[in-house]
C-alpha cells in the first residue's frame, strides 16, 4: 500500500463541491485523513477565494492510476479545462505525493511544485503530516511551514462539517 496526498481546491460552489471531492475519494479508497479547510485568495487570477485542503489516503493503485481516477472525479464535478491556467474551478485535485516517489513527466510532477510555494498547500499538508519529509528537500513539512514565508498569502483555516 502506498500513502497518497491530494490537495483538494474549489471557488465554484466551494462548498459543496469540496464536500463532493471528498466523498467521491471515500467512495473509491475508503478511509481518508483530512486537514483542515483553509480559505484563500485566488493566486494569479482575480476572482473568488478558494476552500483548500489535503487529503491523504493508502492504494494499492499506481500512481497513474491516481492520476487518472482525480481527473475523472474533476471532470464528473464539472470541471472546465478550456480556460486559462489560473482560473476559477469546480473542483481541482492534484496528486501530490506518492509515498516518496520522484517523477516529472510532463504534467504529471511528483512531489508537486506547488508544495513548497504555496502556503494554500504547505500549511494543509504540514498539519496532516508534519513530520513526514519532503522527498527531494530532505526537509520535514513541519520544518518547511516553519520556515514558510506567511506574508505571501492570505490563508485562514475555517470551520467545516463535512456530515452535512
Amino acid at each position: 500500500m502506498s500513502w497518497v496526498y491530494i490537495s483538494l481546491g474549489s471557488n465554484i460552489d466551494r462548498e459543496a463541491l469540496t464536500r463532493a471531492g471528498v466523498d467521491a475519494l471515500r467512495q473509491k479508497y475508503g478511509e481518508l485523513l483530512l486537514s483542515s479547510v483553509y480559505e484563500s485568495e485566488a493566486v494569479g487570477f482575480e476572482g473568488d477565494s478558494f476552500y483548500n485542503m489535503v487529503i491523504a489516503l493508502q492504494t494499492d493503485d499506481s500512481v497513474s492510476d491516481v492520476a487518472q481516477v482525480l481527473h475523472l472525479i474533476e471532470d464528473e464535478h464539472g470541471r472546465d479545462r478550456s480556460g486559462p491556467r489560473f482560473s476559477s474551478r469546480t473542483l481541482d485535485l492534484d496528486l501530490l505525493l506518492y509515498d516518496d516517489l520522484v517523477l516529472d513527466e510532463g504534467k504529471l510532477q511528483i512531489p508537486r511544485d506547488e508544495i513548497l510555494h504555496r502556503a494554500f498547500v504547505l500549511w494543509p499538508m504540514a498539519e496532516l503530516a508534519p513530520d513526514l519529509q519532503h522527498p527531494q528537500v530532505k526537509k520535514t513539512y513541519g520544518e518547511l511551514w516553519a520556515e514558510f514565508d506567511k506574508e505571501k498569502e492570505k490563508l485562514e483555516p475555517i470551520e467545516f462539517d463535512f456530515s452535512k
